[in-house]
């Protein structure tokens, strides 16, 4: 039996067929569900809607291991209750809505950036990684291009996703605000079991069941923190806190504690609902986990920090 063809990574990216197969209008990439709770949830990193300009060198199997596959799905409850939300539907590795827009790597495009980059040591090992705002590098350290990136198209993605998701993040904290006097920010992730060499600063890190982060008690009241903390070891999963993972733009830029505007990232061990290698769901890993996540948001709901 002859072998399959390679996948032409020019071919697969997102598109709607219209009339006589002919393409629409691109979706938007942002989409959110207004809350009239004090809580709101963001999942920046699930989205599936790979643009026809991506135009990466890779195969569609190998550029999804970078998705927090089903993060949207898990928090599906959610808005019903009231909870704010807002999720990205361009995929992470296509632009990384959790970076600055100053956390670019310019040795990826054809000519000088015109805005500032940044230069925090800190910040700049994970662009060495590959991991900027722009991927470079696949998690198992591929290049995702075989060609360098015009300013232009760069441009247009933050113009295209970047700006629109960090808009609709703030108008929904803003508006929790107003309303309540206070808002609380669940930032959601998912993160593979072990990680990849490209992946952080920690590989190989055997991750826990949950990471929770408040940038060291800087987005958010350590006391509330400390609260989910609590919360997931009583039902049985294994949590760190601000290790390997503190949180990164999205509680950086939105998360004022003394402000009443609490930010927290939360990560998910994807072992726990899906299988990595075919990224299907688990069922019963999922509805447990699902389950307990409900029970989380329902004691968000119920907490108010200042008081906490």
């Amino acid at each position: 039996m002859p072998a399959a063809p390679r996948l032409n990574p020019r071919r697969y990216l997102h598109r709607e067929p219209g009339a006589a197969g002919a393409a629409r209008p691109a979706p938007s990439m942002v989409s959110s569900v207004p809350g009239r709770t004090p809580l709101v949830l963001d999942s920046p990193h699930s989205g599936t809607a790979y643009p026809e300009d991506f135009r990466a060198a890779l195969p569609l199997p190998e550029l999804r291991r970078a998705e927090d596959t089903h993060v949207e799905k898990l928090y599906a409850f959610a808005p019903p209750l009231g909870v704010g939300w807002v999720e990205a539907h361009f995929p992470r590795i296509y632009l990384d809505a959790n970076r600055d827009v100053a956390e670019l790597d310019a040795s990826l495009l054809d000519g000088p950036w015109p805005d500032p980059l940044t230069t925090d040591p800190v910040v700049l090992q994970k662009v060495r990684l590959g991991k900027g705002l722009v991927w470079k590098l696949t998690d198992d350290g591929r290049p995702i291009y075989d060609r360098p990136l015009s300013v232009a198209e760069v441009r247009a993605r933050i113009e295209r996703c970047w700006r629109p998701y960090h808009a609709a993040v703030a108008a929904e904290i803003d508006a929790a605000h107003a309303r309540h006097g206070y808002s609380l920010h669940l930032n959601c992730h998912s993160m593979p079991a072990v990680s990849a060499s490209h992946a952080t600063l920690h590989p190989g890190l055997v991750h826990a069941d949950f990471v929770v982060g408040d940038r060291d008690g800087s987005t958010a009241s350590p006391a509330l923190s400390q609260r989910i903390v609590e919360f997931l070891r009583e039902r049985g999963y294994t949590v760190d806190y601000n290790h390997p993972y503190k949180g990164v733009e999205l509680v950086r830029r939105y998360g004022r504690p003394a402000e009443q505007r609490h930010s927290i990232q939360l990560e998910i061990n994807r072992r726990l609902y899906m299988d990595e290698q075919t990224l299907a769901i688990e069922p019963a890993g999922f509805e447990r986990l699902q389950g307990d996540l409900r029970a989380l948001v329902q004691l968000l709901l119920a907490t108010d920090p200042r008081g906490a």
